[in-house]
């Protein structure tokens, strides 16, 4: 007898979402409109809530986690995912500005917590190195609002001509643009393997010969335990002490030798060139290639700001000048437009000011060649030098006199050749 073929099971093909279905974190077929069913710790917490009892952690955390993951929008072939951090501050932050303009003493007490739990906020997600879109959201939103109030309320009173208005409109635009520039890649240092640098030269001391290979070789080319245990606890400079022009690192998170004066960030996980610090309002880092493009955004972005401020105070409180209109502005809060316009400025004022103070340290930081992780690690080891009680911190190390650190700066990333960093494992 001729044996029997056995045929081939075929699988079952899936079947394409519709624009409010998605595939949970369980691998099942959800709809967007049932984000509220089958939700046992929902309910849990619900019942506890009204008991008056208190959660546990975990219940709260896969709390959140179900809500994220349910958090969807319809979208072609499938629900997509938002980000819950992007969420508050859409809602919020209008609200906020109406209650505030409601009152003189409500607009006391909104205008004054609102940077405490943004700050709040911030130590919160720093301390748990999190990544959050939380402050790009704000500062996004806060741009488009601030010039749709400008707009609705501001410009229909007859004060503001076309030429000022096209003037504000360029601003933010190229706010955008430059925020779109700095939000590319900072300077990520990549592992890719290089024949012709496979060898890897570690500066030494004097009275100690150069070795090739690994990091933690002797002459003889066999492993230094020590340094291999240096190595495996984490990223620890290597040759600070030597004369050598370039010193590199080994970063046992990203298994790659970096060069000098790069750093590690937690929060985004990899290494970066020349990094300076991870800007929340950006949700990045500010590495040697997106610098140039931070300091520009934060240069527009404070000039239309100025701008902006100054347009709508000579609008709503007329006759006055800036400085007097913005603490003197008699029967503002009798019509509710010029009570909201005058409430926006205040909180255009309060970001505007915490950006010039960042925007300040950046300069002293290029003026000295210093970067703010750099300054971070003096401060700690108490090897740099300080001025005008703490405002300057001087690390020595790269200072070469103000215009060439100026010159560097307008240099970075433009006329140095980067080999790529090692992979060594």
């Amino acid at each position: 007898m001729k044996p029997v073929k056995k045929k081939k099971t075929e699988e079952p093909e899936l079947e394409p979402l519709c624009c409010c279905e998605y595939i949970d974190r369980n691998g099942e077929k959800n709809h967007v409109a049932a984000c509220l069913c089958d939700c046992q710790d929902l309910d849990e917490g619900c019942d506890r809530w009204l008991t008056c009892q208190s959660l546990r952690p975990e219940t709260c955390e896969r709390i959140t986690d179900t809500i994220s993951d349910r958090l969807r929008i319809p979208w072609l072939r499938g629900a997509k995912k938002v980000n819950i951090s992007i969420v508050p501050p859409l809602v919020l932050l209008p609200v906020f500005l109406h209650v505030a303009s409601w009152h003189f003493l409500l607009g006391v007490v909104v205008l004054t917590s609102l940077p405490m739990l943004a700050l709040w906020y911030y130590y919160l997600t720093h301390r748990r190195k999190e990544q959050t879109l939380f402050f790009l959201s704000l500062g996004l939103f806060s741009l488009g609002y601030m010039y749709y109030v400008f707009l609705r309320e501001v410009v229909p009173q007859g004060r503001v001509g076309p030429t000022q208005l096209a003037l504000l409109t360029c601003g933010l635009l190229l706010i955008l643009l430059a925020l779109y520039r700095a939000k590319k890649n900072p300077g990520y240092l990549s592992n890719d393997k290089s024949p012709s640098n496979s060898q890897i030269e570690c500066p030494v001391k004097k009275g100690q010969e150069k070795t090739k290979g690994f990091p933690g070789t002797d002459a003889s080319g066999s492993l230094n335990n020590r340094t291999l245990k240096d190595d495996v606890r984490g990223s620890s400079r290597v040759g600070l002490d030597s004369p050598a022009k370039v010193k590199e690192d080994w970063c046992a998170k990203c298994q790659l030798v970096r060069p000098a004066r790069a750093w590690h960030c937690r929060i985004c996980g990899i290494c970066v060139r020349r990094m300076d610090h991870h800007c929340v309002w950006i949700n990045s880092c500010v590495g040697e290639s997106n610098h140039q493009a931070f300091i520009l955004a934060l240069s527009i972005f404070l000039l239309t700001s100025v701008y902006g401020i100054s347009l709508t105070l000579n609008t709503i409180c007329r006759d006055r000048s800036l400085f007097t209109a913005l603490f003197y502005c008699p029967g503002v809060y009798a019509n509710y437009s010029s009570a909201l316009s005058f409430t926006c400025v205040w909180y255009s004022v309060i970001i505007t000011a915490g950006m010039a103070y960042i925007f300040l340290i950046q300069l002293i930081n290029i003026s000295y060649n210093v970067t703010e992780r750099e300054v971070q690690q003096a401060l700690r080891q108490k090897t740099g030098r300080r001025l005008l009680c703490g405002l300057i911190v001087d690390t020595g190390q790269y200072n070469r006199g103000f215009l060439r650190n100026w010159l560097q700066f307008s240099t970075l990333g433009t006329h140095t050749v980067h080999t790529p960093a090692e992979d060594i494992v």
